[in-house]
């Protein structure tokens, strides 16, 4: 991992998010304070409906706060247009969802192509680092299936590479090993431990399990609306 005196790749500062339900407002984020720097893999845990996954959508400029700033290497995502903030997405955060959202009609390769596609890279390029990654996790022999061909752990890993193939700052996970079984989750988990310390990726995930949390770097609670560190 990086040195913490390193700017910090990722800070979520006195971030608060509310919905308005029923002529009600629903205080879902208050005063939420995390930074990340390089080559981190950082946790977040927490009851369900506490808003972990509220808080991975502002940190990936998906929705946006009711105040507060997500500041990605010093620069505040939302001071830019909305053009500039999808390109920002596809550029510079790689996202890991619970459900896979492969799409069914391209292969696996083409699947993992896709967000080096959007980006404009040249094409070989793509090609040829999108068929590395999916080596590097274990579909060597299924580049050319598609999702309904491959296991539920198969087509989570060609997420995985999918989220890599732009090589991106931070790589934000949502809850992916929730649809698996335990060996493939587990599995699935010890894949982003590798990759962390291989790739020197900072990943930041939304986890239930406590286990596999226990090997990441730091590991936060989200409780009443805020981040409180795990006790070592």
């Amino acid at each position: 991992m990086n040195s913490s005196k390193e700017s910090p790749v990722f800070q979520a500062i006195n971030l608060h998010k509310k919905f308005h339900k029923a002529g009600m407002d629903i205080v879902v984020l208050s005063d939420l304070e995390l930074t990340l720097h390089g080559g981190e893999i950082v946790g977040i845990l927490g009851a369900s409906g506490t808003g972990k996954s509220t808080f991975l959508h502002l940190a990936g400029g998906l929705d946006k706060p009711t105040s507060g700033q997500i500041m990605h290497d010093g620069r505040d995502i939302f001071d830019q247009s909305e053009r500039d903030l999808a390109e920002f997405r596809n550029r510079k955060i790689g996202f890991v969802f619970q459900m896979h959202y492969l799409l069914s009609e391209f292969t696996c390769l083409e699947n993992v192509m896709m967000p080096g596609i959007i980006a404009g890279s040249p094409r070989p390029v793509v090609i040829e680092k999108a068929q590395m990654l999916l080596e590097r996790v274990g579909l060597d022999k299924r580049m050319e299936h598609r999702p309904g061909e491959l296991s539920g752990g198969e087509q989570q890993r060609a997420a995985v590479a999918r989220a890599l193939v732009n090589d991106p700052a931070l790589v934000l996970a949502d809850e992916p090993t929730g649809n698996l079984d335990a060996r493939t989750a587990a599995s699935v988990q010890e894949l982003f431990l590798e990759l962390n310390r291989e790739l020197n990726t900072t990943f930041l995930v939304v986890t239930h399990n406590r286990e596999i949390a226990a090997k990441f770097h730091r590991r936060f609670e989200l409780k009443d609306g805020v981040l409180q560190p795990e006790v070592p």
